[in-house]
């Protein structure tokens, strides 16, 4: 990245994953395993790419979480600060509360569970080329009501910030990218909550604030649902995902090492299997994340679904669009369907719960 001397990253990984639950009660969302690693090593990976070596993360919930596996990010060619907020501060807070770790006169901010291809090199040339005091990563949806709508003038300056409006006048939302100056982030209050999306950025535009938008048509995906956590390591695996960290060739399924699967079984659609799970005979996994030490038993079917760190899947059961907590057992000829969820260490009795008759 040219001049990325003076730039620094900041990854916002404090949130508790509610929505992901329950395997975020065992680990920040950023550091579920995605396509064989923890997701934030995906985005640590671009961020490296991007030529950006000073990366501040702020933590709160499991904070000791991210330093115990990434250190100082040496081993990652990156150079790791973790700030760690004690009381929430909302993502605006959070950005000011890192201030004094960084001296870089532009900021990328990251929200620590997007997956997204945008081109930081050119994100950042756009930002110095507009001199600009806020530039916002922004992608076209088919629906805008649930994001923050940005619509932007012929120069790409940002009119307005509409924050998830059931009227949305384009299609343009935010993306939870963001390059700040660093003087800005000065600007926002101190130590106390402060909503970017709410709060900074009608502000700065009320004030005249130079906000531009960088429009991008690359890959972008919210990791916040348990179905688009599946779909991005899924993405990951497969190559339709950029990362410069998956542990092994992009392929149609992912095997670490130690893990086991019967020849007979059919494994497929960017599954990703960790290491000591066992996949057993004409077993069928598609388009799932099998954490360590999980068991899939054999003729079971397996789809769209997480199993979570030594959970076990008996012979013949139908597990589709879920997730199955640590250590819970489901039973023999059990059917989870649409979204249901079983809680860490629960034990379904064999053909305990059906869908079907």
């Amino acid at each position: 990245m040219s001049n990325s001397k003076n730039v620094a990253a900041v990854v916002l990984v404090g949130g508790q994953g509610t929505r992901l639950r329950p395997l975020t009660l065992s680990a920040p969302k950023p550091m579920l395993p995605t396509a064989g690693v923890p997701f934030l090593t995906h985005l640590l990976s671009r961020i490296r790419q991007a030529g950006i070596r000073n990366v501040v993360l702020g933590t709160s919930y499991r904070a000791a979480t991210f330093s115990d596996y990434f250190g100082d990010g040496a081993a990652f060619g990156l150079e790791l600060e973790y700030v760690v907020e004690t009381e929430p501060l909302g993502t605006g807070g959070a950005i000011r509360n890192v201030l004094d770790h960084i001296s870089a006169d532009d900021v990328m901010v990251f929200n620590g569970d997007i997956l997204s291809g945008v081109d930081l090199t050119a994100l950042l040339a756009a930002h110095r080329r507009k001199r600009a005091d806020v530039t916002l990563h922004l992608v076209k949806v088919d629906d805008p009501r649930a994001f923050g709508c940005v619509p932007t003038d012929d120069d790409n300056r940002v009119q307005a910030f509409l924050e998830k409006t059931n009227a949305p006048p384009t299609d343009q939302i935010n993306a939870g990218t963001y390059v700040f100056r660093r003087d800005v982030i000065a600007g926002i209050a101190a130590g106390r909550v402060v909503s970017v999306e709410r709060e900074t950025f009608p502000g700065l535009l009320a004030g005249g604030a130079r906000l531009f938008g960088h429009l991008d048509s690359t890959y972008w995906l919210d990791l916040g649902t348990p179905a688009a956590f599946v779909k991005g390591s899924a993405d990951l695996v497969r190559g339709l995902a950029p990362t410069d960290a998956l542990p092994g060739p992009v392929a149609d399924s992912l095997l670490l090492p130690g893990a086991v699967a019967d020849t007979s079984a059919v494994i497929g659609g960017g599954t990703a299997v960790g290491r000591g799970a066992r996949i057993e005979a004409t077993a069928q996994v598609d388009g799932s994340i099998v954490f360590d030490d999980a068991r899939i038993g054999a003729g079971s079917v397996v789809r769209r679904s997480v199993i979570g760190r030594g959970a076990v899947v008996e012979d013949g059961a139908v597990i589709c669009d879920a997730v199955v907590g640590d250590g819970a057992v489901i039973g023999a000829g059990c059917e989870l369907l649409a979204g249901i969820r079983v809680w860490p260490g629960v034990t379904i009795a064999p053909a305990g719960i059906r869908f079907s008759a």
